[in-house]
């Protein structure tokens, strides 16, 4: 089915630790890129949430915001800075003897210097954060494949009307094509029987179907409706398919706007231009849609 590059999604974890919110958006973008804006501590799992969220999002420039929330008391711990220690009594010490001044040995005095004794938090292992935060990254990716599925159902129904008024189109043409050459026979029959009508002369037969033949020759779109249809049906095609079809969409436009064009030059007929027109016109909206399939 076909998917939008463009959606939203949320997803939130809490328990009695932790609240951990992911919002993700997508926009329109040639290729995959993922952008990550999370706190700092959450630096080491960016790998696996790159990894998860590149999984099912192929295509499209995808920006991710987590936010976390920490509940309760943070585990702590106290470490002591054993040889800044020593270095205080011993500091202690020669000042006594510096000054003939009999020193205690205190450890409670020594406490109170700075950095002997520190109170660190514990850091938590971030991997064990993982199972909590990959459930809101998934929650969050879910949504907004939902949304770019309803969103890619609307664009899928526009393609399919679209492609449908070109084939109209086409058929027109394919239509008008041989009475071009009916046209231009009588046209070349009529100017010669003016021409020679002064000099009491028939035309000649052989030569205007000489003519004839040349200017169906030069003219002729036949093989380019032919490729022209063949692209069509290779649209359609694409378009009912579960894979991400953006690409493979874009270039067959590609190529149903090269046999167009090579329609209008080659066509040689007013009526044949102003279809051919609207079928550029109809293309260049297909082509605009496009850009918004992943």
């Amino acid at each position: 089915m076909i998917k939008s590059m463009t959606g939203f999604g949320r997803g939130e974890f809490q328990d009695n630790e932790h609240r951990l919110i992911v919002e993700i958006k997508a926009v329109n973008h040639r290729y995959n890129e993922i952008v990550i804006r999370m706190p700092k501590n959450l630096g080491p799992l960016e790998d696996k949430i790159r990894r998860s969220v590149s999984n099912v999002l192929v295509r499209g420039r995808i920006d991710i915001f987590i936010t976390m929330d920490e509940y309760g008391q943070k585990k702590k711990t106290v470490r002591i800075d054993k040889e800044l220690a020593i270095a205080y009594n011993k500091a202690l010490k020669d000042l006594g003897d510096l000054f003939s001044v009999s020193v205690d040995d205190n450890i409670h005095q020594i406490t109170k210097f700075p950095d002997v004794i520190k109170v660190e938090e514990v850091t938590e292992d971030i991997l064990v954060l993982w199972p909590k935060l990959s459930q809101a990254v998934d929650v969050a990716v879910n949504n907004l494949m939902s949304m770019r599925l309803a969103e890619g159902l609307n664009i899928q129904q526009d393609l399919a009307l679209r492609i449908t008024t070109i084939e109209a189109y086409i058929n027109i043409v394919e239509q008008r094509a041989p009475q071009v050459m009916v046209e231009y026979r009588e046209k070349i029959l009529g100017r010669m029987r003016e021409l020679l009508a002064t000099i009491g002369e028939e035309p000649d037969a052989g030569r205007i179907l000489q003519e004839t033949a040349i200017f169906a020759d030069r003219t002729s779109i036949t093989e380019e409706l032919v490729r022209l249809k063949s692209h069509l049906t290779q649209f359609r095609t694409a378009l009912n398919a579960d894979d991400a079809v953006g690409r493979k969409l874009d270039f067959i436009v590609q190529e149903i706007n090269r046999e167009t064009n090579t329609i209008a030059s080659k066509a040689n007929d007013f009526n044949i231009a102003n279809t051919v027109v609207e079928i550029k016109s109809e293309i260049e909206k297909v082509r605009e849609q496009i850009q918004n399939i992943e």
